[in-house]
């Protein structure tokens, strides 16, 4: 459907839809004479679908890349440039707001990075330069609400171990990093997500100890150190994480193509949701609708209905064939 509708919401002044019915959002009340003009002329808008992307920067292994892909959840499909990081670099966090993604830290191919870049997601272009984490690492947990960022856990350059560090920034400014708290667990290759109250990180482990199955959470608006949610069914890392505002996602890592879930606002051990293609180090971002997963050793991208269960779908390929960090621009925390 390309109709448009002609924007007589009732409201303080009128408002003029910028975008087709199936991807406006229809706020505000229409009146019964309007409602009859629009349902005759199918020109119906869809509350709700308004234009929501997602995007993947570097890669999910330590070999490094600048890439930033981005992806359309309405109209779903293949990725698209968007531009470069500032440093090339694998193992990187991210997170975002409705406005503006960030990542931080990672691996360049020959060095440990304290970087942490940014980009405005309405225009595509290169990275700009955030500010700092306050050391060198890899492998940390990316999640935010709108306001606030979290980086948790990672690999400490100096002795590549575990880190149990949790630091934050406010998104709409720059600057470095600022301390928050400690896991209950020191981990790296863990991943995050949460809703607008509270930031869930899970999973990860060691070069020398293995992986994890432990599920934490914090209270993003406050600080402090995090508490115990639950467990995985099994302990991974590098498992892909994403969430809308009421529901997280747990797919893959290496080794198992499992997808999981837990309710945010509870705390309890994942439920089983289905399967993945791959049974891979894996990447997600999400809309309030779908989870999108990327894959370490493929440049397919699969995608899952977030309020159902089952098996993930096609939903198109990635610009490269390991991707990185995923974010987005109306994931569970931005509610």
């Amino acid at each position: 459907m390309s109709k448009r509708f002609q924007g007589n919401i009732i409201s303080a002044s009128a408002i003029t839809a910028s975008g087709p019915l199936q991807t406006a959002s229809a706020k505000g009340v229409w009146s019964l004479a309007e409602q009859t003009v629009f349902a005759g002329a199918e020109d119906w808008p869809v509350p709700g679908l308004s234009q929501v992307n997602g995007f993947f920067a570097g890669r999910l292994d330590f070999s490094g890349a600048n890439t930033i892909d981005e992806i359309d959840f309405v109209t779903e499909g293949n990725a698209t440039d968007f531009g470069d990081l500032t440093v090339s670099r694998g193992a990187i966090g991210g997170f975002s707001s409705s406005t503006r993604g960030v990542w931080g830290g990672g691996f360049t191919g020959s060095a440990w990075s304290n970087v942490i870049d940014y980009i405005t997601m309405a225009s595509s272009g290169n990275a700009t330069d955030f500010g700092d984490l306050s050391s060198l690492r890899a492998s940390t947990a990316g999640s935010s609400n709108s306001t606030r960022g979290l980086f948790s856990g990672g690999s400490d350059a100096t002795t590549n171990t575990r880190r149990n560090t949790i630091e934050y920034v406010t998104i709409a400014s720059t600057g470095n990093t600022t301390d928050f708290g400690d896991l209950t667990a020191a981990r790296r290759q863990g991943q995050g997500c949460g809703s607008s109250t509270r930031s869930l990180c899970f999973a990860g482990g060691s070069l020398d100890s293995g992986s994890s199955d432990v599920i934490d959470y914090v209270t993003i608006g406050s600080t402090g150190n995090a508490t115990d949610f639950g467990d995985l069914s099994s302990a991974r890392r590098q498992v892909g994480s994403c969430s809308n505002t009421t529901r997280a996602i747990f797919a893959g890592g290496l080794s198992t193509n499992t997808i999981e879930f837990v309710a945010i606002d509870t705390t309890g051990n994942a439920t089983d949701f289905g399967d993945l293609r791959l049974g891979v180090e894996a990447s997600c971002c999400a809309s309030s609708i779908t989870a999108v997963i990327g894959y370490s050793t493929s440049n397919e991208i699969q995608k899952v209905s977030i309020a159902t269960t089952g098996d993930a779908t096609d939903f198109g390929d990635a610009t490269t064939g390991n991707i990185g960090a995923g974010i987005s621009d109306g994931h569970g925390g931005l509610s």
